[in-house]
């Protein structure tokens, strides 16, 4: 893609208003986009989250009102909880340590030195630190990447934190599982009637928030 190409697809992008509840994304394009969650970066690799698709109807209109009454939930083609692993600890280190192991192929004794460094800075970080507070910051860079990938595909987002997480929990059974929702995106392909798609983005001169040091 040219620069030109993409600075037009973010441009083309916004958060949907109002989705065509009648059209679904193809598996092609949405396989993509789940593979845009699991190759986003983390810090140290660590991945402290897990992306929960909702896709039963009546799980959705139950959501919905927890939603602030966004129908964005039930009338987009997939819902993407994106929820963090409730204190990552240790245990949490040694399985990314045995999944490095099996990935690139080392004995698990060569990462010991690594790992010591992030279970470390997990229970001794050299600034004020909560772990679900750092876990959730990782969260909204895997956001980032799923509503980028998307709008190269010609998909539409709609970022929420509008949204009630201890419902959100409840409702999917989240905290016996291990997580917290933290995020909720909606998926799919803007109605024809939203009238926010031609609204002309809102953004300060670049030469506010873009500094040359």
């Amino acid at each position: 893609m040219t620069p030109v190409t993409v600075l037009e697809k973010l441009q083309w992008r916004y958060a949907v208003k109002k989705f065509d509840s009648s059209k679904k994304i193809p598996d092609d394009v949405w396989k993509a986009l789940e593979q845009s969650l699991v190759l986003s970066p983390s810090s140290f690799g660590l991945q402290p989250w897990k992306f929960f698709v909702v896709q039963n109807p009546d799980t959705r209109q139950e959501l919905l009102a927890h939603s602030w009454g966004q129908k964005q939930v039930v009338d987009a083609s997939h819902l993407i909880v994106l929820a963090i692993k409730d204190g990552v600890n240790d245990q949490d280190v040694d399985l990314y340590l045995q999944r490095m192991a099996e990935v690139q192929k080392v004995p698990v004794a060569n990462l010991e030195k690594f790992g010591g460094m992030v279970k470390g800075f997990l229970k001794n970080p050299p600034f004020p630190f909560e772990a679900n507070e750092w876990s959730a910051r990782q969260v909204y860079i895997a956001l980032g990447f799923l509503m980028t990938c998307a709008a190269v595909l010609d998909i539409d987002t709609c970022p929420m934190e509008g949204f009630m997480p201890h419902e959100y929990d409840r409702v999917l059974n989240l905290p016996e599982k291990g997580y917290k929702s933290v995020l909720v995106c909606p998926v799919g392909y803007r109605s024809g009637d939203d009238q926010s798609a031609d609204r002309p983005k809102v953004r300060f001169p670049t030469e506010q928030v873009v500094e040359y040091l």
